[in-house]
């Protein structure tokens, strides 16, 4: 990508930095905001647009990719100056999800999610000052691509079913066990790892490691074949006897299942994010289709239930879009609850595959066809009812949050 893009990247993000003194309760210049999201869609379009077919059939980005929208700026965006970021409102980082998604880079959104809107914050907020500095630079350049290991064969949505383990060796830790379904597996050079630390206390005996996905006893699977989100990259990962130095512990030791569930909201909102912006897109593919094909003698666009159906969908994404930015700011207010985020996600999740669905079908049998971009939508779609905690577990946890236990 060429420097300027760079540069112009950089000047765009200033104005949007913390101010000092603040957390991240400061008000966003609106103008500003879609100022970068401009330059981001154009930088996207050059860097991604014309490769994303032939990365789909790949089944993956290349790992070159990272580098170049670090090199643009583009990655970690709300990270602090000093780390490499621009020190910008976390409505940036969601502003570039929302414009991947919203683009039909479903797969790679998610990716995208991972590296710059939970790993870099996990790290920000718990890491100690030299994990600070010897990773958060480093993904800020995307010389180092993050990853988040929770999930096992035996634990999905629940976490408290974690049999991953690290034991301690002296001042060393040996870690244990395996995870699936990990999205940046292959590319990940930086894993955050829940684990078992005090057997026999579940939630309140996990821990967090940062691990280097280069140590000896790491292995990575071949990557996961899925329906969608192909160029997302997701792997099984294994733990054999890796020896983890001591200042590989992220946060306090038994603290992580707190850690998780300080930062799960920040996750889910980021997945509203990529579901309302990928509705709104297929809403617009959708929209150029009908005013083009023609069916009986008229364009599709014409008749009252291509009409209707449209008028509907736009009705859904408004409702959710208005809840999601509403969460938003809560969170920069530091006011999203656990239930509220629960809330988001299955809401806005359930209205992208309900979108996905509605809008395939007005393509006809076209719309079945991967030469069509609305399937793409649709399949990619699929997941966000899944990862991230399934619409079930959201239920139970607003359920929760009426009832108590």
């Amino acid at each position: 990508m060429p420097a300027l893009c760079c540069g112009k990247i950089f000047f765009i993000l200033l104005p949007l930095k913390k101010a000092q003194g603040k957390n991240m309760n400061q008000a966003v210049d609106l103008d500003e905001l879609t100022l970068f999201r401009d330059m981001a869609r154009r930088a996207f379009e050059q860097e991604i647009t014309p490769h994303y077919e032939e990365w789909e059939e790949q089944r993956m980005v290349p790992r070159a990719l990272w580098n170049r929208l670090g090199e643009a700026g583009l990655l970690c965006p709300d990270m602090e100056e000093q780390y490499g970021g621009a020190g910008a409102s976390p409505h940036v980082t969601l502003a570039m999800i929302e414009e991947l998604s919203e683009m039909g880079f479903g797969g790679f959104a998610s990716s995208y999610g991972i590296h710059n809107n939970i790993i870099a914050p996990y790290v920000s907020r718990h890491g100690t000052e030299e994990q600070k500095m010897r990773w958060l630079p480093r993904m800020a350049k995307g010389q180092v691509v993050g990853a988040l290991a929770m999930t096992e064969p035996g634990a999905g949505s629940d976490v408290q079913g974690i049999r991953t383990n690290a034991v301690r060796d002296g001042d060393d830790w040996i870690l244990n066990g395996s995870k699936i379904f990990i999205t940046n597996g292959i590319h990940a050079d930086l894993v955050i790892v829940a684990a078992i630390t005090d057997p026999g206390k579940g939630a309140k005996g996990t821990s967090l490691f940062l691990v280097d996905a280069h140590s000896p006893g790491f292995e990575k699977s071949k990557k996961i074949d899925k329906i969608g989100q192909h160029t997302s990259d997701t792997a099984l990962l294994f733990f054999n006897e890796v020896r983890l130095p001591a200042e590989a512990l992220l946060g306090e030791e038994n603290r992580g299942f707190v850690i998780m569930m300080e930062e799960l909201p920040r996750e889910r909102l980021g997945i509203a994010a990529q579901a309302v912006a990928a509705s709104e897109g297929a809403l617009n593919i959708t929209a150029q289709y009908v005013l083009e094909r023609e069916a009986f003698g008229q364009k599709i666009g014409q008749f009252q239930n291509t009409r209707f159906k449209l008028a509907d969908v736009k009705t859904d994404i408004a409702i959710n879009r208005a809840f999601y930015e509403q969460c938003a700011r809560e969170y920069a207010e530091g006011t999203l609850t656990p239930d509220t985020a629960a809330m988001l996600k299955l809401a806005s999740c359930e209205m992208q595959c309900r979108v996905a669905d509605q809008c395939l079908q007005l393509f006809g049998g076209y719309g079945y066809t991967s030469e069509y971009p609305i399937s793409r939508f649709y399949v990619d779609a699929r997941i966000q009812t899944i990862y991230g905690g399934s619409s079930e577990i959201m239920r139970e946890l607003v359920a929760r949050s009426i009832l108590g236990r």
